[in-house]
């Protein structure tokens, strides 16, 4: 038996019935008990203002509140159908009255009205049914009141209405609209309530799937962290190589777009023996760099075992032929100008000899407190096929003894802050090298650090950050 009226949309998006059902429940659960537990003790008020049929009164009464009781006695079986528990003791209180009316004269019929309202305002705030039942309800009752006014009263049809019954019947036609609205907004309430639910579940569930794909790509970021990581020179490898340096190496995200690379070697020209070292600027950071730094890595490594590079300048023109072809340009159908700037440098220490060529980066030298740059060539190393790609230069330059060398990518200079959020900018980093040459590798390293740190403040950082100063 349905509990909602029959204009409840039936495409609602979750099962409101059994919640309006249990509502249902608990109100006319508490309708049956007030019903059996009040209509008798108002034969208190029989006894003094209708003596002549306070038995008649009492047996009508005791007969509504038992056949109430025993509706809440098997009230369980009821759940599905809780209409009838309320449905009870109204037909049997409606009853009830219609006889007790059929009897009064007047004054008393008057003084009665006022227990047909209460019944009334009392099931439209604890009923919740459809208009059919009340409608039920109000038909019975009249039906009954015909019956018990035919045989027992004496008033004529007009006074009985004058004296109460259209105020009765007032009465009954706004509690059938009341309860019908009660159970409208309680239906609605319910549907809410459970669509809120059923969203935040939802909600719920999205947000679970959500944080398992972002924990899946965060642990795949994070190895892909540990696989970058591992192309970078070891520590013990650059320390015997280079004895003296440090390494800034500040990534934007997780994994960077920035990579510093090193190997030993001999040229085949001489058999001079060389540290090489180069700090690479990839297009793009996070994925995307990193993706570009693993290409990078792999054409670095491919120059030490050409005997035809015996020179930056040589390696990094190697670099700009060979990226096209592992980029597979053509075969993507599309121009690629993604590539990389780097700088590149090959010291010899036996004989105190820097080479050293740069795609669009410099490198610094800092001798007696003064700085001594060496520009890179105004292009970079490009994936394109399409650009013009000429011969980098390579440089020679005589070193002495406690010179510092600054090679970096332009992650520093870049970065946004200070109190008028600008950029750092190369001058301001090349007085930096100048402040803090002299001091240990490790204490300038700490000092640049905290520079940038202070720079960027609570500004987001907007490029990967490299810097590696080797003393002589």
């Amino acid at each position: 038996m349905s509990m909602a009226p029959e204009s409840v949309d039936n495409n609602a998006l979750v099962d409101w019935k059994p919640e309006l059902s249990k509502a249902a429940f608990k109100y006319h659960v508490i309708v049956a008990w007030v019903a059996v537990i009040l209509n008798p003790l108002w034969a208190v008020s029989d006894y003094f203002n209708i003596p002549s049929h306070f038995t008649d009164f009492l047996i009508f009464r005791l007969a509504v509140s038992f056949v109430t009781l025993f509706g809440i006695v098997f009230k369980d079986k009821l759940k599905e159908n809780p209409v009838i528990i309320a449905f009870i003791p109204f037909i049997g209180i409606s009853v009830q009255n219609a006889y007790m009316y059929s009897v009064m004269d007047v004054e008393e019929l008057q003084k009665h009205t006022f227990a047909y309202i209460a019944l009334f305002i009392g099931a439209g705030m604890f009923v919740l049914w459809r208009p059919v039942y009340s409608v039920v309800i109000v038909i019975l009752s009249f039906i009954a009141n015909i019956i018990f006014f035919y045989f027992n009263s004496h008033l004529p049809a007009g006074e009985v209405l004058i004296n109460g019954g259209m105020l009765t019947a007032s009465v009954a036609l706004f509690t059938i609209l009341l309860i019908n609205t009660r159970t409208n907004l309680t239906r609605k309430e319910i549907i809410a309530r459970l669509s809120l639910a059923e969203s935040n579940k939802q909600l719920a569930e999205q947000k679970n799937i959500v944080d398992e794909k972002n924990k899946d790509i965060q642990d795949s970021i994070n190895y892909a962290r540990r696989i970058q990581r591992s192309i970078l020179p070891p520590e013990e490898h650059m320390k015997v190589a280079l004895h003296d340096y440090f390494v800034l190496y500040k990534p934007q995200a997780i994994i960077s777009g920035d990579f510093y690379w090193m190997s030993q070697v001999r040229t085949s020209t001489d058999g001079a023996p060389l540290v090489v070292l180069a700090v690479v600027d990839c297009t793009g950071h996070g994925v995307p760099g990193a993706l570009m730094s693993i290409v990078g890595n792999t054409l670095l490594n491919q120059t030490i075992k050409n005997p035809a590079i015996n020179t930056p300048a040589e390696a990094l023109d190697f670099l700009n032929h060979e990226l096209p072809k592992n980029l597979k340009q053509q075969q993507a159908g599309e121009i690629i100008r993604d590539g990389m700037d780097m700088v590149m440098c090959a010291i010899n220490y036996n004989t105190l000899t820097l080479y050293f060529s740069g795609a669009n980066n410099p490198i610094c030298i800092l001798r007696d407190g003064e700085i001594i740059e060496i520009k890179g060539d105004k292009q970079g190393i490009t994936g394109s096929t399409d650009d013009i790609k000429k011969p980098f230069t390579n440089h020679t330059f005589q070193l002495r003894k406690n010179d510092m060398l600054y090679m970096f990518t332009d992650g520093f200079a870049d970065q946004f802050g200070g109190p008028d959020g600008k950029k750092f900018r190369y001058k301001n980093l090349q007085k930096e090298f100048i402040q803090v040459h002299s001091m240990s590798l490790k204490a300038q390293r700490e000092y640049l650090s905290n520079v940038f740190d202070n720079w960027k403040g609570d500004l987001d950082q907007v490029d990967d950050v490299t810097i590696i100063g080797v003393r002589i």
